[in-house]
């Protein structure tokens, strides 16, 4: 996976960011009988919306990374970026590897490091957050791991439903529980359900 960017949430950071003007791209698709809303800069990929996001970006986080951001639907940059084919085949049900979409993930060190982890569990398996946690280095930090791994920016492509809590049930998701077992679904991962399901066993 190429372009992932450390844009940390600094005052400077943000100093830079609001002296800038950023144009970022959206799209709208359906997949797997719902409602995406794909977004980009001019380096990458940085945000897939849910649903339930109605097609909006957090306004914490726009204002965090990109106050002065220009809107723009251009359905051309995602289509040469080869996103919009991988991910319909996806929910296709094939394998297949997201490794040669550019990615500009805006976030902290920490969650970079968080979200690289995740790139390496592979399609149709497995991780709890502790294995992530010893993975990246970081192996009494599985909370704050937690907590990175469900602020990933690109749902699906980088896999956070693939990681489950200690006690083998789903735990949770920003895009619901039921989105999460569909995705382990589509890759053949059927054994895991929301019996005993906590929140927060990490």
């Amino acid at each position: 996976m190429s372009g992932i960017t450390n844009k940390p949430g600094t005052a400077g950071s943000r100093r830079n960011a609001a002296a800038q003007l950023v144009i970022l791209y959206h799209h709208n698709v359906t997949l797997g009988g719902r409602a995406w809303t794909l977004w980009a800069s001019a380096k990458g990929l940085i945000r897939v919306s849910y649903e339930q996001d109605q097609g909006q970006l957090p306004a914490g986080w726009l204002n965090l990374h990109a106050p002065s951001a220009r809107l723009e639907e251009n359905a051309e940059v995602f289509a040469e970026m080869g996103v919009i084919g991988l991910l319909e085949r996806y929910f296709a049900g094939e394998a297949v590897s997201f490794s040669g979409l550019p990615l500009d993930l805006w976030g902290t060190a920490f969650q970079q490091e968080v979200w690289k982890g995740l790139l390496q569990v592979p399609h149709g398996q497995l991780a709890t957050y502790k294995e992530l946690a010893v993975q990246i280095g970081r192996p009494l930090a599985v909370r704050a791991v937690g907590a990175a791994n469900g602020q990933n920016p690109v749902p699906v492509i980088v896999p956070c439903h693939r990681v489950i809590g200690a006690n083998g049930t789903l735990t949770g998701y920003r895009g619901g529980l039921k989105l999460k077992q569909e995705l382990l679904a589509l890759e053949g991962i059927t054994h895991v359900g929301a019996k005993g399901h906590e929140r927060f066993a990490f």
